[in-house]
């Protein structure tokens, strides 16, 4: 059938865009729960020079998102220091890391949700490179998952807390909102 695989794109992307709105914020609520757990001081603790500390890695991913999502795809004008993210050492507080990344995730996904077939297929220019925003969505998801999963095994290594939004077969664990 002629414009069958036009239409299918066209109803695949609001499915592919709202999927990384839905993981990121699942991501942001687990980033939250494990900043809650940790102190201040457990929150900005390096163990080496080539680790980062969760309150970097938090900065980090708000820079990230910024830059990708707002900056690249919904044309802001936005501001990185990259450097600055992973070089911060003032210990800021759970609450405000949070508030800062949710300032940043909560735009973001909303950009996202509004993304079309033609979005995607758009070439975008980030952070030196060109992209096609389907690219700069699957970037930015699996990006902000990798670093939530820093995060989490930090802080199960620092509490020694199951974090897991799942049962031992895989499935979502009531109340947990998790995303397949």
């Amino acid at each position: 059938m002629p414009g069958t695989g036009e239409a299918m794109l066209h109803d695949l992307a609001p499915v592919l865009c709202g999927y990384a709105a839905a993981k990121i914020e699942q991501n942001h609520k687990q980033i939250a729960r494990c900043a809650k757990l940790l102190t201040v001081g457990e929150l900005w603790q390096r163990e080496n020079e080539h680790c980062n500390a969760v309150g970097n890695l938090v900065l980090h991913l708000a820079g990230n998102v910024r830059q990708w999502v707002l900056g690249g795809i919904a044309g802001q004008v936005v501001e990185r220091d990259r450097a600055g993210e992973f070089a911060e050492r003032r210990q800021i507080p759970a609450d405000e890391l949070s508030e800062e990344l949710a300032r940043v995730v909560v735009p973001a996904c909303a950009t996202l949700r509004t993304l079309n077939a033609e979005s995607l297929a758009r070439r975008y220019a980030i952070q030196n490179y060109s992209v096609r925003g389907v690219e700069a969505v699957m970037h930015v998801t699996e990006h902000f998952s990798f670093h939530t999963g820093q995060i989490v095994h930090i802080t199960k290594v620092r509490r020694g807390v199951d974090l897991s939004l799942y049962d031992a077969r895989g499935h979502k664990l009531p109340g947990t909102n998790a995303a397949p």
